[in-house]
């Protein structure tokens, strides 16, 4: 289910220009930022996801698309350096690596198993009530950042980082860190919300040839 994690970003365009004024308390802008997502219904999205842990001597830098439509629906297409498919259907989450050929299909999550992450992803979470909120020092310029801690324990991180477009409060990205030092970070591009996605956006048929293995 990490790969759920990038579910939690919805990603924006572009950064702001010129001197950038300071944001708002990390409490409040939690609350704003919880108010803007809850007027996004659905978004698709081009991505890049960088991720490293210690023991990795380079980091590994994959590209792709994304869709996601509350509650609970998700495509991830990862079309570089290797093909593979995430997808939710809002019942069954379909894992598939071109390469070895195999389906994996399990049940979405339900009650304590979901990650507050992908609560807030479904629409069913809140950032103010999940999560204890700051402001890091020294953010890069033309960017606000809101880190997140988990106010329960969660199984496939320990905090997170939302990189924010001021003032509109769209999401340039999202990094996720692990209990082992590893990061997840993906940076969002060419942007579309609320463009009505269909159901059958998130529909999965197993590619022809390949094995399909059910998790319980």
């Amino acid at each position: 289910m990490r790969a759920l994690l990038g579910s939690v970003a919805l990603a924006g365009l572009g950064v702001a220009m010129g001197p950038v004024q300071a944001p708002p308390a990390a409490a409040e802008l939690a609350r704003q930022l919880q108010a803007r997502y809850s007027t996004v219904e659905d978004f698709k999205a081009q991505f890049t996801h960088t991720f490293s842990t210690p023991n990795l001597r380079a980091k590994l830098v994959e590209h792709g698309d994304v869709s996601i439509k509350k509650p609970g629906r998700m495509r991830w297409t990862y079309t570089s350096p290797e093909k593979k498919e995430f997808v939710g259907d809002g019942r069954k989450y379909y894992s598939y690596v071109a390469a070895d050929q195999i389906v994996y299909v399990s049940d979405l999550p339900t009650g304590n198993e979901v990650s507050t992450a992908v609560l807030f992803l479904t629409g069913k979470g809140d950032l103010v009530r999940d999560f204890t909120a700051s402001l890091p020092p020294n953010p890069p310029q033309g960017e606000w950042q809101l880190a997140l801690v988990p106010k329960t324990p969660q199984t496939d991180f320990v905090s997170l980082l939302l990189s924010l477009e001021p003032h509109s409060l769209r999401l340039l990205g999202l990094a996720s860190l692990d209990d082992q030092g590893g990061t997840s970070a993906f940076q969002f591009s060419s942007l579309h919300e609320n463009v009505g996605l269909s159901d059958k956006t998130f529909e999965f048929t197993p590619p022809r040839g390949a094995e399909v293995k059910i998790i319980k």
